[in-house]
């Protein structure tokens, strides 16, 4: 056994140093990033903001209403073929640049997987998704399906460690997924108590990962918008949101009436809801490491979309970044023990 005892932060432990600016509005700041992946050699251009891949977040629905604004989608895994092909007549090329297809890592789900892309070559986006992206089984995996799609993007996930990181990317994965806890509705932590703060976990990788070409997405841990701006403070070339997407008429689900008012249900993909409807209910050697929540119904996520925008996009008039791809460059944080007055919230 063996203790680090040097500080690691979370998203609450910073706020940004302001500095001098030469930008006089919000709307000179350029949210689209360009990168060039490691192993496929594609380029990709767009805002960097992606929905998570649940069931109740990375539906087709939400797809089409992030792809208007450039954004991207992990569709959830759960999909049919036949669903797929249905969804696919119905829009137009650009989709392929703004959808990610989600695969566990099972041999059916690289069966799955392997006849989805024969089927529609245009998808080029992998995101391989597990909880735990430290086994064997999980590295080897990566590598194979890299052997299987040379000329795809893949995205593998999720660990919180720089070394961890750097195997992914040399078996194989184009970017690294970062987060193992940091959920709204994540108790893995408590479960299991294994975790990571979320911006130190972003800080170390993006490290790592940059410095073999590499990309990552900081996955989880978001409440508002300035938690989105901070994670690509940190260094994440990628933010994903689940959470912060959930609720609205693109999320899935159905509308709860109670007392009057609208919610939607909410939960983990590990979730005791998520395996019921998957799985055939939770396996007898595990232990359920998510919970469901109701959100409040939203209405349509373009409102939120312009919300998290809007205050990245503050955010880098604060610091002076006239381009997202500064925001990093710009950054100090400074650590606080509070963030807001909160005499007024509820």
């Amino acid at each position: 056994m063996r203790i680090e005892s040097d500080i690691k932060l979370g998203f609450k432990d910073v706020l940004f140093r302001p500095k001098r600016s030469t930008l006089r509005s919000r709307s000179q700041v350029d949210l689209n990033r360009t990168f060039r992946f490691r192993h496929s050699g594609r380029e990709w251009s767009g805002i960097p903001v992606i929905a998570a891949n649940m069931d109740t977040v990375g539906t087709f629905e939400m797809a089409k209403a992030l792809a208007s604004h450039g954004m991207l989608t992990a569709v959830h895994k759960h999909y049919t073929e036949q669903e797929w092909g249905t969804f696919l007549s119905g829009c137009d090329e650009g989709i392929f640049d703004r959808i990610m297809v989600s695969s566990g890592t099972s041999d059916n789900d690289f069966i799955k997987l392997s006849t989805l892309l024969q089927n529609h070559p245009q998808l080029y986006f992998i995101c391989i998704d597990v909880a735990n992206g430290y086994s064997e089984h999980f590295v080897s995996f990566v590598s194979r399906v890299r052997e299987a799609f040379p000329d795809k993007v893949i995205i593998a996930g999720n660990v919180v460690t720089g070394e961890m990181v750097e195997e992914l990317l040399l078996s194989g994965a184009d970017v690294v997924k970062v987060g193992i806890g940091p959920g709204s509705v994540c108790t893995t932590r408590m479960k299991t108590g294994v975790g990571y703060p979320q911006l130190s976990a972003i800080i170390e990788c993006a490290d790592a990962a940059h410095g073999l070409g590499g990309q990552i997405i900081g996955d989880g841990g978001c409440s508002c918008a300035g938690d989105v701006a901070k994670g690509f403070g940190g260094g994440a070339d990628f933010m994903m949101l689940g959470g912060m997407l959930a609720g609205h008429d693109e999320s899935g689900g159905t509308i709860i009436e109670e007392k009057g008012e609208s919610f939607k249900l909410f939960y983990g993909m590990s979730s005791a809801t998520a395996m019921d409807k998957h799985a055939g209910g939770v396996a007898n050697y595990r232990a359920s490491e998510g919970k469901t929540v109701k959100v409040p119904y939203r209405g349509p996520v373009d409102v939120t979309v312009q919300d998290v925008l809007g205050g990245v996009r503050s955010t880098c008039t604060y610091v002076g970044a006239a381009q997202l791809k500064e925001l990093t460059k710009r950054t100090t944080f400074i650590r606080v023990q509070e963030q807001e007055n909160r005499i007024f919230t509820e």
